[in-house]
């Protein structure tokens, strides 16, 4: 182990800009089989150390073709951002620094860079700035933040104390939802004891947006508490529900509106799609990723919630040798610290705000809304290109930065070829996009977020495709 660590930061960053520059000519696919990384990688336990500077270049090398080129420009499959710059370089301060954020007290200025950064994103999202935040791993633990504030509220609401009392004997609680909902929904349901035999899918419509009238129907039935859990994004077409109308239908039956907004909430940063999110501001909780269309390293989630009692009182805790914010009075009469663990469900945790912070100096609102108005013009044109040549059917154009297309086939097996077709664009290494199932049949999903994506990158991926389907 070596104590002075320069050399082996400079290398180090040395691989890292290689990697980084590399991105755009490198096939996206890893290269490497899982047998074939097990055999680099999986050597024994080693009983002694070795050269600092040896195992990150070892390292470098045996994970070299295992890794999938998601940062560059021309992955078009999952919902997955790129590190810019100044977020990337934050985030290795963040390592650095190794500051656990779970208090103010264990690292006073990662402690405010979480403040600042949250009243920072309730204003690009057009949230109530009223609202209680937090930052999390990602969407699912967002989700179940959020859902374990509403189960907080909907049950002391009837008078029962979930916190101290559990589920056993409550009122049930219903979750009602299009029948799109992300499968992290469901998950969350499941880890906060509701039970997915809870979740109803009320319908959508052809899009997937959420059924007004059913909706109506099934709160004028239920007869207990009720979740109501919307889109901003529907993770194939990318729909945004009716947010007024459902918000004001979840009102006047006294059930909390939870909005799932992991990329889609971002296009409030936008002049040109804002309008997708009408009074999702009359909602009672929602949530993101940072690592998604801000394009901050892994991982970054975000929640927000209207009534922050019911937040802090569904996660908070209080143990006698830590230092609470709470019992320290302000040095200068200003208002008192903010202690993180109160607001998520982690207790040690990394230093996540830091990279975001830097991630909207860097950009500011009008590069931020630079970076979702050219994503959305090239998933257009990739939807549009792809989908004019031949045996091309375009399922899904473009709301915002997802679309779906199939490939269909002369002996009729129209899901067969798609997945056929998918599989060899892959492999080909140009580009990369994902298979997915939407009203029953097979469909290739493309999806733009990464802000390093220009012409070039789609000119590569139509391509790709051409070259595949003739």
């Amino acid at each position: 182990m070596h104590v002075d660590s320069r050399e082996l930061l400079e290398r180090t960053a040395a691989h890292a800009a290689e990697f980084l520059a590399g991105l755009g000519s490198r096939p996206v696919a890893p290269g490497g089989s899982t047998a074939a990384l097990r055999e680099a990688l999986g050597r024994s336990l080693p009983e002694e150390g070795m050269d600092d500077v040896r195992v990150v270049d070892e390292l470098v090398r045996d994970t070299a073709d295992g890794l999938l080129g998601s940062a560059g420009g021309r992955f078009f499959g999952w919902v997955i951002g790129g590190g810019v710059p100044a977020a990337l370089a934050a985030d290795w301060l963040t390592a650095t620094w190794d500051q656990n954020a779970a208090m103010h007290a264990c690292g006073p200025a990662v402690a405010v860079v979480e403040e600042v950064t949250g009243e920072w994103l309730k204003e690009l999202l057009g949230l109530p700035g009223a609202a209680s935040f937090a930052f999390t791993t990602g969407a699912q633990s967002a989700h179940v933040t959020a859902l374990a504030a509403a189960r907080h509220k909907l049950l002391a609401d009837r008078g029962w104390d979930v916190e101290r009392r559990g589920l056993a004997g409550s009122p049930a609680v219903r979750v009602l939802t299009s029948g799109h909902q992300h499968a992290s929904i469901d998950r969350a349901v499941r880890l906060l004891g509701l039970g997915t035999d809870q979740l109803h899918a009320v319908g959508a419509d052809a899009e997937g947006r959420i059924d007004l009238a059913a909706l109506e129907r099934e709160l004028a039935a239920a007869d207990g508490p009720v979740m109501v859990c919307l889109q901003a994004g529907e993770i194939n077409t990318g729909s945004f529900d009716p947010f007024e109308e459902a918000c004001a239908l979840a009102a006047a039956r006294g059930a909390w509106v939870h909005v799932d907004g992991a990329f889609g909430l971002w296009a409030a940063v936008s002049d040109r799609h804002r309008h997708l999110l009408s009074e999702a501001g009359g909602a009672d909780s929602w949530t993101t990723d940072a690592h998604k269309w801000l394009n901050v390293p892994f991982d970054s989630g975000l929640v927000f919630v209207r009534h922050p009692s019911a937040h802090r009182a569904a996660m908070s805790t209080r143990a006698s040798y830590l230092v609470h914010a709470d019992d320290t009075a302000a040095e200068d009469g200003t208002a008192p610290a903010r202690d993180q663990l109160d607001w998520n469900p982690e207790w040690s945790r990394r230093a996540r705000a830091v990279p975001v912070y830097a991630a909207i100096r860097s950009l500011g609102r009008r590069g931020i809304a630079a970076v979702i108005d050219g994503c959305v013009d090239h998933a257009h044109r990739l939807v549009a290109e792809i989908g004019s040549l031949p045996g091309v059917e375009v399922l899904a154009r473009p709301v915002i930065n997802q679309g779906l297309v199939r490939f269909t086939a002369a002996d009729g097996d129209h899901d067969a070829r798609t997945d056929r077709v998918i599989g060899l664009v892959q492999r080909g290494g140009a580009a990369w996009f994902g298979g997915t199932t939407w009203n029953g049949v097979r469909a290739m999903r493309i999806s733009v977020v990464n802000w390093r994506t220009d012409d070039q990158d789609v000119d590569r991926a139509v391509a790709a495709v051409r070259a595949v389907v003739g």
